[in-house]
């Protein structure tokens, strides 16, 4: 596993655009790094960037990050007010597949050092890759959602789906309940 990282979100952030950890910097466009209000009370982590993020450098801006966006609006949330980051930094080119554990623990480092940084009194793993690098390998978010467990990286941890898997849903009344 990497090292673990300090310092400030935008000390991560340059350190990050370097990294050569796992493969997919390879034929990544840039590294997709957190955004958002460093020193927000909650943080919301996805997954990995998809290529829209991947051309933009920010995470959560193509079609999930619409979705997670009005789903925001609607709980009356203001984004602007969060830190929403990835598990993975780095888009998996042209393949939208489910990063690899190498993958994973290559950018363990940097999803801890943002932790660190932002200090969340909440953090929401959004989907199953997600809650297995910050919750561990045995949490199922089928069966877990929305429930809190104990972890020292804040002191309320919980998962819930991701909001791309809400847009594989066919039907509109499955995805509303979801």
């Amino acid at each position: 596993m990497a090292k673990s990282r300090t310092g400030s979100v935008d000390d991560l952030r340059a350190e990050a655009r370097k990294c050569q950890d796992c493969p997919l910097w390879a034929n990544a466009t840039q590294t997709v790094f957190g955004a958002g209000d460093p020193h927000a009370r909650v943080m919301l982590v996805g997954e990995q960037p998809g290529d829209e993020e991947d051309k933009k450098g920010l995470p959560f801006v193509g079609p999930a990050g619409r979705l997670l966006d009005k789903a925001l609006e609607s709980a009356g949330v203001d984004r602007e007010h969060l830190y929403v980051t990835n598990a993975v930094k780095h888009f998996k080119w042209r393949l939208h597949k489910t990063p690899a554990q190498r993958e994973i623990e290559a950018c363990h480092q940097w999803i801890e050092g943002e932790i660190q940084a932002v200090k969340p009194h909440v953090i929401v793993a959004l989907g199953a890759t997600a809650a297995k690098a910050l919750i561990g390998a045995q949490f199922k978010v089928t069966q877990q959602r929305g429930q809190f467990v104990e972890s020292a990286l804040a002191p309320y941890v919980f998962a819930t789906f991701h909001p791309s898997a809400l847009l594989r849903l066919q039907e509109d009344e499955e995805r509303e309940a979801a």
